[in-house]
């Protein structure tokens, strides 16, 4: 738990407190003292938004921790998962893997692009 959620718990409190004796003794000041320490709850909020960042950091950090630990047995099963479904679709397979193809002896057979003429020439 954050300390931001605890001292604004506490101040939230103390301002209920604080503003219900007001109200009891009808001393205007001391209610309004009290509302104004009742803003503890936007701390308290702040401390609960800081600790959901830290939580979803620590899953994404165990996450990347449990993929690379795993490393192994991730490929593999993309492996496996990637044969069968060649083997369940194999003309669509075929039609990708010439598509793939098809574009890359594009890319690479393309005329390389020339510089633009410079503004400045030696007529010398």
């Amino acid at each position: 738990m954050d300390k931001d959620r605890i001292f604004g718990t506490a101040k939230e409190f103390a301002g209920k407190a604080e503003g219900a004796v007001g109200d009891a003794t009808g001393d205007a000041q001391t209610q309004a003292s009290g509302r104004a320490r009742e803003a503890g709850a936007v701390q308290d909020l702040y401390g609960q938004a800081k600790d959901a960042a830290r939580d979803a950091a620590d899953t994404a950090v165990n996450y990347a921790k449990d993929a690379y630990e795993h490393r192994g047995e991730t490929v593999r099963s993309g492996q496996k998962a990637m044969a069968q479904t060649v083997q369940d679709n194999p003309l669509g397979s075929l039609l990708i893997a010439g598509g793939i193809g098809f574009a890359l002896a594009l890319l690479m057979t393309r005329q390389p692009r020339r510089p633009p003429p410079s503004r400045w020439r030696y007529y010398g």
